[in-house]
């Protein structure tokens, strides 16, 4: 199962952003299998690292993305495939929705996409 996480910070909703997400896969022709969880706020993101059994390295990211202020965290799973794979779907994803009407014209994106690669958590490019 490939899996990979964004954390980006967006001034819309939670529930303005899940109801964008059905377009936005449309859009950028997501495949059915990625299947994608929004968590607000870093707490809820925290308690959900706690459900990965306390994986240090992403709690560690957490804290990274909390200092940086960023809102959302967007975790994609998609079954048979790298989690290469999946961040890359995970970026278009992210980079519709920067095009969508969740951002004001102008509007700084601000996000970064993690996954697990041999061990450690690296930033996609």
């Amino acid at each position: 199962m490939g899996r990979a996480y964004g954390f980006f910070d967006c001034s819309a909703s939670k529930e303005a952003i899940e109801a964008e997400l059905p377009t936005i896969r449309r859009l950028v022709k997501t495949p059915s299998e990625l299947e994608l969880s929004l968590t607000e706020g870093m707490d809820g993101v925290r308690s959900f690292s706690l459900l990965l059994r306390g994986d240090l390295r992403l709690l560690s990211l957490i804290q990274e993305a909390e200092q940086s202020g960023m809102r959302y965290m967007l975790k994609a799973d998609y079954p048979n495939e790298s989690n290469r794979k999946t961040a890359d779907e995970l970026s278009s994803i992210l980079n519709q929705a920067y095009q969508s009407p969740l951002y004001n014209k102008g509007e700084t994106f601000r996000g970064e996409i993690v996954y697990e690669e041999d061990g450690m958590y690296v930033f996609r490019e």
